[in-house]
Formats: C-alpha cells, structure tokens, sequence
C-alpha cells in the first residue's frame, strides 16, 4: 500500500510501524536506513533516514530528516535539512558534541553542549579554568550525557516550518521554529522561540528563549528568558533575562549575568586592544549600556550599571553598582555617578524587581535565578563601594579631618582611581549623596529580607543570630543566574570526583537553592551589624530600623510616583494629543 502511495525503501525491513499505525496518511515519501514510525502520524513528500517518529506528527515537504527522534505531537514542514551527523553505525547516535568557544574568541573556554543542560552548567565549565581536573570532569561527564541523550531529538509538541537548514541541534519540548534560514550545533531549551530569518551556529538556549529577525548568534549561551533580534552576538555568555532586540548591536566575547538590556547599535567589545582576539567584557547583574555606546576589552562593570551614549576610549573597570557613567568629551574626562538608580530613577528601580518575574514563563523552571535586585551580591557590591567613596574621599582631602564624609564633599571634585585604563581623571559625581544613599540601600535589603514574612512595623520580630560565631560570606558567585556563596562552590569543585553525572551536579546546585532563604537571612543580618558597627543588634536597635525601614519604603513610593508623574506633566510629552481623555486612552499605565 505504501508503495503503491508513491513510497520507496532502501531496504523495508528497516522499516517498522507502531500500533495503530495509518497507512493511508503517508505517501510520496521515501525511506533509508532503520525508520520506526508509531501511530496517527501524518507524513508526506518527504524523506526520511535513520528516524524515530512519534504518534500524532505531521511531517510535510521535508527535504531530509536524518538522525532524529520526533517526540509525539510535533509538526515539521517545508524544510530543507533536519538532520544529525551525530550518529552511530546502528543509527542510534553517539556521544558527539556541538562545540561552542564561549566567552572568549580564542577558544580557551570552549565546552561541549548536550540535551538538559543549563546556562549555569556551562558558566561553570567555561568560567573556572585554572583547576585541570575540574575542567577535564566536566568534559567527561558531559560525554556520558551525550551518549545516554544524542543530539538528534526534537522534543514533544514542537513546530518546525519554513527553513532551510537544521544540523546537529536538539529541540526541547514546545518550541516553535519558523522562517529561519540556517540553525546549526546547538541545545535549544523547552518553550522557545527562534523566526524570522535567524542563523544561529554553535550554541545553547535555556528556556523561554526568543530569537527573532535576523539575529546571528555564534558560539553563545543564551539564559532562560532572554530575547535576541535584529543584532549579533558571538562568543559571549548571557544569563537570564536578557533583552537585545534592536538593530546594529553587537554583543562580542561579553558574559553579561542577566536582568539586562542592550540599546540599539550599542558595539560592547567592538574592538581590540591586542594583536589577538583575547579580550573579554564582565557586566554584573542589570546591565545597560546606552544608545550607540561602544566599549573596548577588558572591561568590568558592577551590578546595575547604566552607561550613556558615549564612544568610551579606554577598557573600563567600574566598581561602583546602579551608577551612572558618563564619557565627558567636553571636558575629557569619565564621570561617575555612584547610586543614580537610587538618587534619580526610582520608578525604574522599583520596576525592575518585579518586572523579571512577571516574564518568567518557564514551565519546568530547572536553572534557579535571583530575580530581587537587592541581593546579597548587590549588596557586597554597595558594602565595597562605600569603602571606596571614603578612601577617595579622604585623598581628596586631608584624611586628619574626618573618619567620615562631611556635607558639602559632593561639591569637591573627587578623584576615583582605577576605573578606566587612562591617565585622564575620573570624577566621582554626589560622592555624598551617593553614600548616603548606598546606606539606605543597605538597610532596605537587608530589613527586607528579614522582615519578609512578618509586618513591617515596629513590632517585626528581631531575628536571633549571634554575630560573633560566624563571619560575613562577602563573596557571590552568580551562576547563570543563581547566588552561591564562595564557600559553598569550593565544596563543589572539591566534591566533584563524587559526582557520576550532571544530575548530581544539578542536585548540589537544588540543596543550594533550597539553602539559600536562610544564607540570606543571615547575610542580611550580618550587612546591618556591619552597617551598625556592632556584634549583635538590640531590641532599641531594632525598633530604630523598622522605623528607619519604614520611612525608606514611604520614600521609595513617593519618588517612584514623582518619577513616573514627570511624564505625565512634561508638556511635550503631552502635546501630540488633543485632549486628555485622548492620552488616557493611549497611555494606560
């Protein structure tokens, strides 16, 4: 019957067919090597090699489908290739790897990219390179998970249509692939997206990733929740909740930790100052570099940095978070802004905490992510720049005068060392101000986390830590998205000979999570001691902090109204509408 369809095998004992199998819904197809076809699958002018294909498909003008498993609902039409090279003589796969030289042109963090892993999984392989065994561990156990789970399998419900190439790429679970033109050596997580003219070569996404109009990605790692378009981005490591989708940017060898934002043909890493490709940009958390900024390897920026239009000359190392930098041409010279998102942008600052959330469409949710902004990273990053205003300070002054900074020191041009490689000033802007401010900060989260589950009154129950039996863990690492605790990651590395899978690996980093609420509480309470300047806080203390908590949460309202309401009051922001009912129509938030 199948041949009478217009069917044709290589060999038709290599084709098998499950229960319930209809062979009225396949014709003008032709079979090569071993193909099992299950049951209610439609399938039509196509060729197939070396497939398993699940019940319920709809497979239609498909040039080549070679080396896949199809799970069950999927629909692939009018495709060139979808195929794998990565198969064994039995036609069941093998233990191959797509490449990708992530976060550094050179290749020398290159790893290998296999079905289910995460965004952290390849930050700690690509990022801790000086322990040998530590790199060749993962190497082995990532060829294990490649042999159990081969890269030729497109996951259950998932729609493919309208392109001209797929190679060597697993598809996870609901994700929808339209109008591309070539998508090449990668992982793609469950729920994602890829349309519209997209050429992705050498890669992994997590979940709930879009890539959209003409993007080019090349050896990267996208993190859950992440949208690309309209741009390019090679060798770089991109954790969740990233948005670049405007026209002419580029994102070259960067690791950006997600919660961030790329303007349009903003160029980070646009050029080199060496005769190799060997630079590399780091940005913290809540990365914003601005319209048509460029920015040159190596350079490093603390969390929450917002960068202004500007071409900036040199690699840069900013220390200070949410600051505000500036390129002075005028007077040539970097400015610097410490604590802007605080002093001038509230309304966005207090979006932004739970704006991630609310995008988080995730299904499965496997990679943990700290979405609050104020988080013990954050605030280690806050605890060392206040230490850095008042050394600057002080040499800016006569350091006899005072331990602390006095009023009128915003109106002192203060001299900030080691922030970009220049012998050009950087000035510090509100160095005052800005202290200030990183208090407040510290305090807000602080007695935000510890006042979580309880009222914010003075009535919230005091936590019992004693502060004299264990230090402050005052280094983070963020790992595609989850805080641990330096401590915590050097058990890791130190306990990874036990480990016989990436599952274990992925169960440390679970127990981690599930530990970190309380790792938090504490760190929390040791930020305020530090802040206080004491070894425990007492119940005068306590009551003192509710109350100053209190105000700052009245503060963050109002100046976050204040903020948002200039755009209602601007008269030019208002002058394209005739009326007032016209605006609240348009404008509804």
């Amino acid at each position: 019957m199948l041949t009478a369809a217009g069917c044709r095998a290589a060999d038709w004992k290599s084709v098998t067919a499950g229960e319930g199998f209809d062979v009225s819904a396949i014709f003008n197809c032709r079979f090569e090597g071993r193909v099992e076809l299950s049951g209610r699958s439609s399938i039509d002018n196509s060729t197939l090699s070396n497939c398993q294909i699940g019940d319920g498909c709809r497979i239609s003008y498909v040039r080549l489908l070679a080396g896949y498993r199809v799970e069950n609902g999927c629909e692939l039409r009018n495709i060139g290739d979808v195929a794998s090279s990565c198969v064994a003589a039995d036609g069941r796969g093998s233990a191959t790897m797509p490449r990708v030289a992530t976060m550094n042109e050179n290749g020398g963090r290159e790893i290998g990219v296999f079905r289910g892993m995460m965004v952290g999984d390849a930050y700690l392989w690509a990022k801790y390179r000086g322990d040998e065994s530590v790199v060749n561990h993962f190497q082995r156990l990532a060829e294990k998970e490649a042999a159990e789970k081969p890269i030729g399998h497109i996951g259950a419900g998932c729609e493919i249509c309208n392109c001209l190439s797929i190679k060597n790429v697993a598809v996870g679970d609901g994700t929808v692939i339209a109008n591309c033109i070539s998508i090449s050596d990668g992982v793609i997580g469950d729920g994602c997206r890829i349309e519209n003219g997209v050429i992705a070569t050498r890669f992994l996404l997590g979940e709930n990733v879009h890539l959209e109009n003409g993007l080019r990605l090349t050896d990267s790692v996208v993190g859950d929740n992440s949208t690309l378009a309209c741009c390019e981005v090679v060798s770089s490591m991109i954790f969740p909740g990233h948005e670049q989708h405007h026209n002419n940017s580029f994102l070259i060898a960067a690791t950006v930790k997600g919660q961030s934002n790329v303007a349009a043909g903003a160029t980070i890493g646009s050029n080199h100052n060496s005769r190799t490709a060997d630079g590399e940009i780091v940005a913290g958390r809540g990365f914003w570099p601005g319209l048509c900024s460029s920015f040159k390897h190596s350079s490093r920026f603390a969390s929450y940095c917002l960068l202004a239009k500007a071409d900036y000359p040199y690699e840069l190392n900013i220390a200070l978070p949410f600051a505000l930098v500036s390129n002075n041409a005028a007077k040539n010279r970097l400015e610097v802004m410490p604590a802007y998102w605080w002093m001038y942008n509230m309304y966005a600052l207090k979006r932004n905490s739970v704006k991630y959330q609310q995008r988080d469409k995730r299904l499965s949710k496997r990679q943990h992510i700290e979405f609050e902004m104020f988080a013990p990273d954050t605030a280690e990053e806050i605890i060392a720049a206040r230490k850095l205003i008042k050394i600057w300070t002080e040499q800016a002054y006569n350091p006899a005068l005072s331990k602390v900074l006095p009023p009128e020191v915003r109106q002192i041009e203060i001299v900030a060392q080691g922030m970009e490689n220049s012998k050009r000033k950087v000035i510090l802007l509100k160095a005052g101000k800005a202290y200030k401010a990183y208090g407040e900060m510290l305090i807000y989260y602080a007695m935000s986390v510890l006042t979580r589950d309880h009222q914010r009154t003075s009535e919230s129950e005091k936590p019992h830590y004693d502060g004299k039996s264990y230090e402050r863990e005052q280094r983070w690492h963020n790992i595609g998205g989850q805080l641990v605790a330096e401590n915590d990651l050097k058990k890791l590395f130190a306990d990874l000979p036990q480990f016989s899978s990436w599952d274990d690996i992925h169960k440390r980093m679970d127990d981690l999570w599930n530990a970190y609420g309380e790792q938090k509480r504490r760190h929390a309470y040791q930020t305020l001691l530090d802040l206080l300047l004491c070894d425990s806080i007492s119940d005068s203390q306590w009551r003192q902090l509710n109350e100053r908590f209190e105000e700052i949460c009245k503060t963050i309202e109002q100046q976050a109204k204040a903020s948002r309401e200039k755009d209602f009051e601007n008269e030019f922001k208002g002058m394209t509408f005739d009326s007032e009912q016209e605006r609240k129509a348009v404008i509804k938030h």
